[in-house]
């Protein structure tokens, strides 16, 4: 037997709502009407021997006594219900609700509408007092109670929806599938039954759609999904001496004001895709199907995923979802839910510091990242901040403290309701009937319960306040004062004397230019500025702009390149509203314009980019690929976003390491490990859509085996992806079946590879993945494009030559099956160890000798094949390797840093000439980073001063051991580069030979 827990003190721990069990810090709860308390226990007692011993009991008498001492609805209840009561203690709350809902789930076919209703108000009195008393008596957490409401309603619904379907398909109106599928008529919860929250006196929000096509009768569609939601709400609202079901409300539905009750799915797929508001979006965020045909709801869901979850951040909604709160506050600002924290008449849902704030915050940020992250779409409130704190997107400190106050303004809420079964949400204004809340809620007083309330209302409205209302005021309609003092003023068609003057002062070198070209943006010059809000944003946002442009090295030539970024825009409200919300965001903006024209002529190209600055650090997009791949619809839209993330995650990792943020061994790690993640992700998808069309090979797979820069973790910015693609696995002879056509494993492989290979390198909006090398699988360019794994395994034990086995000590396997991929290494692993030999060291150095000959240093910046480059120090540690790996395996690495340190651990490099190989690896790869991200490819001996700034900021800390002077101008850094240079080619030469003589 399940005995309901001692609500006293010594035996009642907090429950997991963040109240005691009807009792404040475990405290014995105070009565508020000890008369109540006294009626109930009488009354129970009364009815019979079960219901006397149950009142004597000691847990059952304090239930009864909490009841009866705060909640006149509740006391009725149980008296009327007592059976429910007495199941509970026997049986425990999840039984006792389950007997509740058992009716309802089997309804029979000739039941009428009259005993159905009568049925669902039963099943409804009886599993909230099922929900009641497991939540005073602790055996629930919140939780648990809204689920048990939600999973009360869902059933009602089911089986109201269930009967009138029944209806409709006798009179042949609709298909009469099992569970309603066919049908044409979808049900969807919203709001807090969509996310499963619902509270004690919730509507439950609902919206009916239908598809036309799916109906015996399209034209009469309209009329018969209408009468089916009128029936519906009937069924649930219809109140009788039993009381009623739930409240619906269906203004949720799309352009709910002009559409009747029920909305056709292909009108309301075309009002989200040309009309739908920002609201509307934070709605369906919680929707999902609850009755009638759920496939049906769930394709619409789907349909309209790209309205909800977008591609790209949308900070400019932030400003919209705030005016509906403001909204919000000016309607009920004298009723409780103003700008200020009180307790008396405070609205706990929609006052200041409420549960509407927490939910706003959640949801918000929940549209503005979900896109590129499926794993924040949680649509519970909980779970959606667990999920914000976990991914960076909100302070943990503000997570947990929101979420605190959420289980206690929700359980304070649900006592509310208690009461009197009242939709309410505002706390009594008078001394009774506070004193009545703060003793159900398990306070020893009034004072008590207002301490804990406005701490946790103060600190909702705080880190609301933060996150939303920050916005700056604007100072006037073309103009602003600069805080340094000086006038921005840019109306009129001439220049404002004052204003060129002012920048002058900032640091434009041709003011009146910069002038003219601001002027332009405030009469709409720029399609992204022709609208009244991008121009608002505009005027507010000019100071900090300018300042943040004025402090580059080039001023004027940041400015232009912002120019040319707003010129490809077609609306600027979206980039605006990023930099009001993100100052930071404008000044990193400014400083990769100024320094970097790659990278501005990227973001001038796919504006879009600049969300990866707000991704949270490198790394993010790796982490979300293969969710949002594995969420798409279809092959195209997983392409896409593939796409999107990987230009947005490449961008944010070249500006950390343009800015310093990242070393040159952690940005080379994050741009691998995003490659890898793309790869990870595309690779099974690809395979799917492959396998929809050629069927699939019993037993095979195909493995992606990384080489180069990629293979070691040390890609730099722009480096494509050298691959090799091993298949095995299925039998000789085999061919695909399942599909259209059957292909024998050599062409299904090669057809597999290149589509692979295809959507790896296809351009699409947001450009192309990769750029994809494959000069490094056996036979070069004219081997097919995926090799066997037998015909790998032959190749390099008898015709590779000696820079191929080289080129192996970066192999990685990096996607493909587990076992496949075990021995595709096992065989790089051979190729090396087993065919590979002393002779690598003569071959090397040849090798090298033609290169300087065939392949000589493009400028004095050409560190990778200058004399002493990169080069050679990789030359090094790859044919060292592959000399001495077959006694000594334990050298072998992918990375050249760690190559050669193994190698000096192995005694087969001297100590000196690994450490001063491995700063030389740093020293080049950080230059080649700072050179590509700066200037590209220099082509004479002049740098510009943003390609100095870098160098010297990021490559000149590695030019010299820890410790030592560091370069401070160009011409230092040029002589360490020389001796560098120098130092390596004379390593290169002790151990490989002097590659200036022929080999």
């Amino acid at each position: 037997m399940t005995t309901m827990p001692d609500m006293g003190a010594s035996a009642s721990p907090p429950a997991p709502n963040g109240l005691a069990p009807a009792a404040g810090n475990g405290a014995a709860p105070p009565c508020f009407d000890e008369g109540g308390a006294e009626r109930l226990l009488a009354g129970f007692a009364e009815r019979g021997v079960a219901e006397r011993a149950y009142a004597e009991s000691e847990a059952g008498g304090r239930l009864l006594r909490v009841i009866g001492g705060h909640s006149p609805f509740l006391s009725d209840l149980a008296l009327r219900e007592a059976e429910t009561l007495l199941r509970l203690q026997e049986r425990g709350p999840d039984a006792a609700l389950a007997t509740v809902l058992e009716p309802i789930s089997r309804v029979a076919p000739d039941t009428s509408r009259a005993q159905l209703g009568a049925a669902l108000r039963r099943a409804k009195r009886r599993g909230a007092l099922v929900a009641a008393a497991a939540d005073l008596a602790g055996l629930w957490g919140l939780d648990q109670v809204t689920g048990a409401l939600s999973t009360l309603a869902e059933a009602a619904l089911e089986a109201a929806a269930g009967l009138l379907l029944r209806d409709a398909a006798a009179r042949g109106e609709v298909a009469s599938g099992r569970q309603g599928r066919g049908c044409g008529i979808t049900v969807l919860a919203m709001g807090k039954l969509g996310a499963r929250e619902l509270n004690y006196s919730s509507d439950i929000d609902l919206m009916i759609l239908f598809e036309p096509d799916a109906m015996p009768e399209p034209e009469a569609a309209q009329g018969i999904a209408v009468r089916f939601a009128r029936d519906l709400v009937k069924l649930m609202e219809e109140r009788t001496e039993e009381g009623y079901v739930f409240r619906t409300d269906l203004r949720l539905r799309p352009d709910g004001a002009a559409q009747p009750l029920a909305v056709s799915i292909p009108a309301s797929v075309g009002y989200y895709g040309s009309m739908g508001q920002n609201w509307e979006r934070a709605a369906m965020t919680k929707a999902r199907p609850v009755a009638a045909d759920k496939l049906l709801g769930g394709s619409f869901l789907d349909e309209i995923r790209p309205f909800v979850w977008r591609r790209h951040l949308d900070f400019a909604m932030i400003a919209d979802i705030h005016a509906i709160k403001r909204q919000i506050h000016a309607v009920h600002g004298n009723r409780g839910a103003g700008t200020e924290v009180a307790v008396a008449g405070h609205d706990v849902k929609l006052g200041r510091g409420g549960i509407r704030e927490i939910e706003f915050t959640a949801q918000v940020l929940q549209l503005i990242w979900g896109g590129r992250d499926p794993a924040l779409r949680d649509p519970t409130t909980l779970g959606a901040l667990a999920g914000l704190a976990g991914a960076g997107r909100l302070d943990r400190r503000a997570a947990a403290d929101l979420a605190d106050a959420y289980g206690f303004l929700r359980t304070v809420e649900h006592r509310l309701q208690m009461v009197a079964d009242r939709q309410t949400h505002r706390l009594p204004e008078d001394a009774d009937g506070m004193a009545r809340i703060a003793s159900f809620c398990g306070f020893a007083s009034v004072e008590a319960f207002a301490e804990r309330l406005t701490g946790h209302l103060r600190r909702v409205a705080r880190h609301y306040a933060g996150l939303f209302e920050s916005a700056p005021a604007l100072s006037g309609r073309n103009g602003a004062e600069d805080e340094d003092g000086g006038s921005l003023v840019f109306t009129g068609t001439e220049d404002d004397p004052e204003t060129v003057r002012t920048l002058a002062e900032m640091g434009f070198r041709n003011p009146a230019a910069v002038a003219a070209t601001v002027r332009g943006w405030h009469h709409g010059h720029r399609r992204a500025t022709r609208s009244e809000r991008a121009r608002e944003l505009l005027t507010a946002l000019m100071p900090s702009l300018l300042r943040a442009f004025a402090r580059q090295g080039e001023p004027d030539a940041a400015l232009a390149r912002f120019d040319t970024l707003l010129e490809k825009l077609p609306a600027g409200v979206q980039l605006l509203s990023l930099f009001e919300r993100n100052p930071q965001l404008l000044e990193r903006v400014a400083r990769i314009l100024g320094a970097a024209p790659a990278l501005a002529d990227h973001l001038a190209r796919y504006p879009s980019a600049i969300d990866g600055l707000l991704a949270g650090g490198a790394g993010t997009a790796a982490v979300a690929l293969p969710a949002l791949v594995g969420a798409a619809r279809h092959h195209e839209e997983a392409l896409d976003g593939a796409r999107r993330l990987v230009t947005e995650g490449r961008f944010e990792i070249d500006a950390d390491a343009l800015e310093g943020l990242l070393d040159v061994d952690a940005a080379g790690l994050a741009r691998a490990s995003l490659a890898d993640a793309a790869i990870g992700a595309l690779l099974p998808e690809v395979s799917r859509d492959f396998a929809a069309r050629n069927g699939r090979l019993a037993g095979g797979g195909m493995v992606v085996v990384a080489m180069g820069k990629l293979g070691g973790r040390e890609m730099l910015p722009g480096s494509d992806l050298d691959l090799v693609l091993v298949y095995g696995g299925a039998a000789e002879g085999a061919e695909s079946s399942g599909g259209a056509r059957s292909l024998p494993v050599p062409t299904y492989y090669a057809r597999l590879a290149s589509q692979f290979v295809a959507a790896l390198t296809a351009p699409g909006a947001e450009g192309r993945l990769y750029d994809v090398d494959m000069r490094l699988r056996p036979s070069g360019n004219a081997g097919p494009v995926a090799t066997s794994l037998a015909s790998f395994e032959s190749y390099h034990a008898e015709g590779a030559w000696t820079w191929e086995r080289m080129a192996l000590t970066r192999a990685r396997a990096v996607a493909g099956p587990a076992a496949l991929r075990r021995s595709v290494e096992a065989a790089v692993r051979a190729a090396i160890t087993t065919h590979a030999g002393p002779q690598a060291i003569a071959d090397a150095r040849d090798m090298r000798t033609r290169m300087l000959r065939d392949l000589p240093p493009r400028s004095a910046w050409d560190v990778k094949l200058m004399p002493g480059g990169l080069v050679e120090v990789e030359f090094v540690a790859q044919a060292l390797q592959c000399a001495h790996a077959g006694s000594q395996p334990r050298i072998l690495s992918t990375a050249t840093h760690e190559a050669l340190a193994r190698l000096g651990k192995a005694g087969l490099l001297p100590a000196e000439d690994a450490a001063l190989l491995i700063r030389a690896d740093r020293f080049w790869r950080a230059t080649l980073s700072a050179l590509r991200l700066t200037v590209g490819q220099p082509r004479g001996e002049a740098l510009p001063g943003p390609a100095v700034a870098a160098l010297l900021r990021t490559a000149a800390p590695l030019s010299v051991e820890p410790g030592a002077t560091l370069p401070d101008g160009i011409e230092v850094l040029r002589e360490a580069m020389a001796e560098t240079a120098a130092a390596v080619r004379a390593v290169f030469s002790r151990h490989l030979g002097s590659p200036d003589r022929a080999g």
